[in-house]
């Protein structure tokens, strides 16, 4: 599965990072890219289950390609749901259905710093958008 230009641009900027310090820096300012939630939409139907912290998921087809939307209250999740939206933004159902979310913050430099529960969280959400995009 080839990296979009914005899944590529994540991959540099991390790679990029000398340790776990600059990394969670990097990971706030991608953060800052996720607009912020509009009210009307921060409804139970919208929110992840299985995350500790508030996010919201929604998401748009265009052609055979997905697009989601996300956001969550907490700063360093916002980061993590933003570099993941850089790297499913614009996959087919089938290419969301075979990523591999460890594999992609691994590569990232970031999965030996994520707890238990932001791990989980973040399986959480890409089991729903899997489910959001399924027929």
């Amino acid at each position: 599965m080839s990296l979009s230009p914005a899944a590529r641009e994540a991959l540099d900027a991390f790679a990029a990072c000398p340790g776990w310090e600059q990394r969670a820096r990097l990971l706030m300012q991608w953060g800052e890219r996720l607009a912020p939630l509009d009210d009307a939409l921060r409804v139970p139907a919208h929110q992840v289950q299985g995350c500790e912290s508030n996010v919201w998921l929604l998401a748009e087809r265009h052609a055979d390609r997905w697009r989601f939307t996300a956001y969550s209250d907490a700063r360093l999740l916002r980061g993590l749901l933003a570099v993941l939206l850089a790297r499913v933004d614009g996959l087919s159902g089938a290419e969301l259905a075979q990523l591999d979310v460890a594999d992609w913050f691994g590569q990232l430099g970031l999965s030996r710093h994520l707890s238990p529960s932001r791990s989980n969280g973040m399986n959480a959400v890409l089991q729903r958008m899997r489910e959001l995009v399924s027929p």
